[in-house]
């Protein structure tokens, strides 16, 4: 088993992520604890990956994953660029990051995600229990000069207590982008609450053949106090060796 507590690497995963308004504002509301506010408009969030090659990682080896959950009021990455959010289900096809994610408290169950690009067509399915839940049919393009960096922020919850992690991230996204459809097709699962609305109305996003992140280590609590400047300029402190060789100390 991976160390909860120890930071991974993923590279080069390819990476369809965006988000839409929902049919039922009301249970999209209701997957969220106490504690935490959605966003007015219920955005809800869906994220479908694949790792193709035990090499993109730096310990989960080759792994598919989709998750999914509520955009949160005021709880923005330090950058600002896409709106903080709850998992409400995290389904991975990999024991190793299953056991990995549910230490950190995500909402792990076992599913296979598939994503296809053909002749600039889109197709990402999920599948669980042997049956499909969620199909995406989009319209890409190819990748450019164009690049999204940044971080992600995802709350979870793990032994009754809300925590918080930022992932950092670089995407090469493809131009044109354009989500057709997004289909629930399992109304007796729990992600059906989810769905989005018709007419489909989606946010933003993006696909990218190439997305690369990491999970940080020591994901904090949520109430945690921020660092004062002053706690930041000591964790940065250039080390005297370095600053009299202008090596790295150690070197």
């Amino acid at each position: 088993m991976l160390d909860p507590a120890a930071p991974q690497l993923v590279v080069n995963a390819r990476t369809l992520l965006f988000s839409w308004l929902p049919a039922d504002p009301d249970a999209v509301a209701a997957l969220v604890p106490a504690g935490l506010r959605p966003r007015p408009d219920h955005q809800v969030f869906l994220c479908q990956y694949v790792v193709d090659d035990e090499c993109q990682t730096s310990g989960f080896g080759a792994y598919s994953l989709t998750f999914l959950g509520v955009s949160l009021a005021d709880m923005e990455p330090p950058d600002g660029e896409t709106p903080g959010g709850w998992w409400t289900h995290y389904l991975a096809s990999s024991p190793r990051v299953r056991q990995y994610a549910s230490a950190r408290g995500a909402p792990v169950g076992t599913g296979e995600t598939l994503v296809e690009v053909r002749g600039g067509r889109l197709t990402a399915e999920t599948w669980a229990d042997g049956r499909p839940l969620i199909q995406v049919a989009a319209q890409v393009g190819h990748t450019g000069t164009a690049a999204y960096n940044g971080h992600h922020r995802y709350v979870t919850a793990r032994d009754g207590e809300l925590i918080v992690a930022d992932y950092p991230y670089v995407a090469e996204p493809v131009s044109p982008f354009e989500v057709e459809s997004v289909e629930f097709l399992a109304p007796e699962h729990p992600v059906y609450a989810l769905r989005p609305a018709n007419p489909l109305q989606i946010c933003w996003g993006y696909y990218s053949p190439r997305v690369s992140f990491a999970y940080p280590a020591r994901p904090d609590a949520l109430d945690a106090p921020l660092p004062t400047e002053d706690e930041l300029a000591t964790a940065h402190q250039v080390p005297a060796r370095r600053a009299r060789s202008g090596l790295p100390s150690g070197s």
